[in-house]
Formats: C-alpha cells, structure tokens, sequence
C-alpha cells in the first residue's frame, strides 16, 4: 500500500468514528465533569416524569429503601434513596420526616437512621452525619472531624456512640451536641500485603482523585478537552463543505476560513500535547464496567507511592458496614474485600471469615444480625443467611438454591438485593433493585409507594450523570448489549486518537 493510500485510509479512520461518536464524546465528557464534583452539584435534581421508564419508582424499586428504625411501638422511619419518611406500625400512612436536610435528593441520600439506647436519633448521609433536634422537629447537622465525609454505619455500645465512615471507626459518648469523637484506625488484616485493588487503582486513576482535588481538575481539563476536540474536528468537517456553498453564491467566506484553520490548527496542537492523558482516560474507563470490570474485580497491585492510595490506614476507603455481636462480643465488619471479625479491646488484627458470602463489588445493602443468631448480608449478588460459626451459608430467599461462591463472577446476581426491612423476626420485607418490594414468610403486602414520594423523591442530577456515563440509559436503545457499549466505544476511541496522532505525525507535525 502506497504511503498516500495509507494517509487516506488513517485518515477516514479518524474521521467517520469520531463523526458517528460525537455526541456520545460529549456525553461522557460532560457527565463525566458533574460526576467528579457530586458535593458542587448535590442541589440539583432532575424530576423522573422527564426520564425513562425504567427509571421511575415502582413498587418501591430502584434502591427507593434500604431499611427502617422503629423509633417507638407505633412509630417506623423508612428510609433510603427516598430521603427519611415517618409510618405507623401497619405502614398505612407517610409523612415527610427530612426537615433539616439541604435541598436536593443526594442531600437525603441516608444510609442508616439509628436511636440509640438513651433515645438520640442519628442520621448517616452522603455527607455527613446529622441529629434529629426533637425541640424543633429537624435535623441538625453534626459537626464531627469527618465532616461532611459519607457516613455509612453506626450504632451504640454501653455509653458510647461508634460512627463508620469509609475509612475510618469514630467514637464518643452519646452526648448531644457535645461529641468528643475519638478517631480509631482499624489494624490491618491478617496477612496483609499493603495492596490496593486493582479496580480502586483504576477508579481513582480515571476520575483524578489519584491527585487530590487538583489531579480532579486535571481530569476535568481532559473532559474539557475532548469537548474541545470533538466542536473543532465537526467544525472543520463542515466548514468546507459551507465555504464551497457560498463561493458558489459569491458571498463572503473570509470569517469562516479564518474558523476553519483556527479548528484545525487547535484541534492538532492540543490533541497532540494530550493524547496520552486522553488515552489513560479512555482505557482506564473501559475497565471500569462490566464486562471488562470482571477480569480485575479481585486483583490487586502495589500501592503508586505519594498518592492517596499510599495512605497508613490499610483500611483508606474500604469500609462499608459494622455491627457489634452481643452475644460473642465482637466487631462484625463489612468492607469491599470481605468480611472481617475483630476483638473487643481495639488491638488486634482484623480476622477474615473462614467462610464468606458472596458480596457484589457494587457494596453491602443489607447487614444486620437476626434475633435468632445468624447474620444477614445483602448485595447485588443476593441476599444471604450466614452462621460462620456454624459453617452455615444459604440462600435467604431461595433456600434450596445452590450457591456459588465464586468471588470472579458477574456484580449482578439473580436477586439484586437494594435493602431490608424486618419488623420483628415474622414480619420482614426484601427490597429488589429491579422489582421493588417483597414480603417474606408473611401475607402482609407493603403499601403502595405514595405519590408524595414519588413527587418529592427526583434523581439527582449525579445519579443521571451516572447513568449516562456507564451508558445503562442507552439500554432503551441497545437492549442488553448496551453492556458491550463501553468496551466497543473504549475501543474506537483509541482507534481514534492512535489514527490522530498518526496522520499528524506523517503530514502535519513538519508545519
């Protein structure tokens, strides 16, 4: 093939994917930018009636629940993605329980509602941690040393107040408002390697976190860029083709020759001096779902050195829920690599179960102890009945189902397990993702989901971001080879930048 042939043919490579994909490059360019600051645009809500219908609440679906506190005999607080809303022991009846909350729906994204022993109430959000002021009917926010860090667990023991971020273990006296946290770092696990999950590598890597606040702003610079280099390469598209039109018709063309070789000439510098951080991007994101994601879900590299992944505590970002067994007087604690049982005096090492329910590398929804014992731990990779002590694991739901503990398998199991609820041991409901809310070992429906929720309870602009940008909104579209869509994007995408980076190497990097 002559090197003339050779140019013509990198060169329609270059352009006609970049042509087809150019909305869907600004698509994840922009929600990528909302994706990385969910605090700065946490006020802004879209509402459902605009969406698609999968993504509307039906039967309490769609991680609406996650659980709920009853707070007295013939009062329940349900709570989840819905903010927090207060029923009576026969969930006929809901009123709105979230004054206090800033406005926007991922400022009521609640992760445990908790009434300690001496009658505190406690919220853990997204963004931090609040207490029901019952003089004034609100909630206040509590100003802790996590701040506005995500509060994902908490319970009471004796006195004390243990508070779980993501990261970290906090306690202090059940005192309010006066705290005095005392900030406790877990001790590593039992043959710890000072390892970082592949998948957390990547993750932090692609969205610039890996940098702190400034490597986020660089990322946003590359969105900004691939922006930038998707209206130049249309433009210059264009523009030739409007400049003959007009020459035709003998009117002015000098302002849009002038556009055109501004494009082109900004569209070949730029890209040029990027390319590479645009290709980390690209390949960084294609593993960051499935099924691509399956290949590194449970690898692990050494941690890159000066980074937040260096961190002391081995536990940086790893925590996910946390109960303390009476009974056997221990820590029971849920992470991202397993779950772990720690002594009651704060010293030892975590000790990994001998046997371990299968978890999703999406997180733990349900975590809690039956009255009877056992635990119960839920994910999306279902929801399971687990007695380590026992060497006992089954199915909750489908008892005589065979379980797989193959941790190398889908994030998705057939039960995709969002939350729970249990109003004493026979009176329990499960809450799918997918199919909403079912009623376990009882007759007793769960009420239909009131239209004032439904109305106060939009998506954050965030989640839509996200949705967006893992393409599950392109599935009206695609069906189920939408999961194909980000791997065959990534993929072109290089095609793209590689054929760029060539064609300006062989005609136009001499200029």
């Amino acid at each position: 093939m002559s090197r003339r042939k050779l140019l013509k043919r990198l060169r329609k490579f270059h352009k006609w994917p970049s042509i087809v994909l150019s909305i869907f490059i600004l698509i994840f360019s922009i929600s990528g930018i909302v994706m990385n600051h969910r605090e700065l645009f946490s006020g802004l809500d879209v509402s459902r009636q605009y969406l698609l219908d999968d993504y509307q609440y039906k039967n309490w679906n769609n991680a609406a629940v996650k659980s709920a506190c009853r707070i007295s005999p013939d009062s329940i607080l349900v709570y989840g993605n819905i903010g927090v809303w207060l029923t009576d022991s026969m969930l006929t009846d809901f009123s709105d329980y979230n004054a206090g909350f800033p406005n926007g729906i991922d400022n009521r994204k609640i992760f445990k509602i908790h009434q300690t022993k001496l009658g505190s109430l406690y919220a853990g959000t997204l963004f931090g941690m609040y207490r029901f002021d019952n003089r004034i009917k609100e909630w206040k926010f509590v100003h802790a040393p996590f701040g506005r860090e995500q509060v994902v667990d908490m319970f009471d023991k004796d006195d004390s107040l243990y508070v779980l971020t993501r990261s970290y273990l906090y306690v202090s006296m059940d005192a309010p408002p006066k705290f005095e946290f005392r900030k406790v770092i877990l001790p590593p696990p039992l043959n710890y390697d000072n390892k970082e999950g592949l998948f957390k590598t990547l993750w932090v890597i692609h969205s610039g976190e890996i940098g702190g606040f400034a490597g986020k702003l660089f990322v946003d610079l590359i969105g900004l860029t691939f922006i930038f280099l998707t209206f130049t390469g249309l433009i210059y598209w264009l523009f030739p083709k409007w400049i003959k039109r007009r020459k035709r018709k003998e009117k002015p063309i000098q302002n849009i020759k002038s556009v055109n070789l501004f494009s082109l000439r900004w569209h070949n510098k730029i890209g040029i001096w990027v390319v590479a951080f645009l290709l980390i991007t690209t390949i960084t994101g294609m593993f960051l779902r499935p099924p691509l994601l399956i290949t590194i879900a449970n690898a692990s590299i050494g941690k890159i050195p000066f980074t937040l992944l260096d961190s002391p505590n081995p536990w940086y970002d790893k925590l996910r829920r946390i109960f303390y067994d009476e009974e056997k007087e221990r820590f029971v604690i849920g992470t991202n690599q397993g779950i772990y049982l720690w002594d009651n005096e704060f010293n030892n090492v975590l000790i990994p179960f001998n046997l371990q329910p299968p978890l999703s590398v999406m997180g733990i929804n349900v975590f809690e102890q039956m009255q009877n014992g056992p635990y119960l731990v839920g994910s999306f990779s279902g929801l399971y009945l687990w007695d380590p002590d026992r060497n006992l694991l089954k199915d909750f739901l489908h008892p005589n189902r065979s379980i797989s503990v193959n941790s190398g398998g889908p994030p998705i199991g057939y039960d995709v397990s969002a939350g729970f609820i249990m109003l004493g041991n026979k009176k329990m409901y499960h809450f799918d993702y997918g199919t909403g809310v079912n009623p376990i070992n009882h007759q007793q429906p769960f009420p239909p989901m009131p239209s004032e929720i439904r109305e106060k309870s939009p998506m954050s602009l965030w989640n839509l971001a996200l949705e967006f940008h893992t393409a599950r909104y392109y599935q009206f579209i695609f069906g189920d080879l939408y999961i194909l869509f980000i791997p065959i994007f990534g993929l072109t995408m290089i095609l793209i930048l590689i054929t760029g980076f060539w064609v300006w190497w062989k005609v136009w990097r001499k200029n």
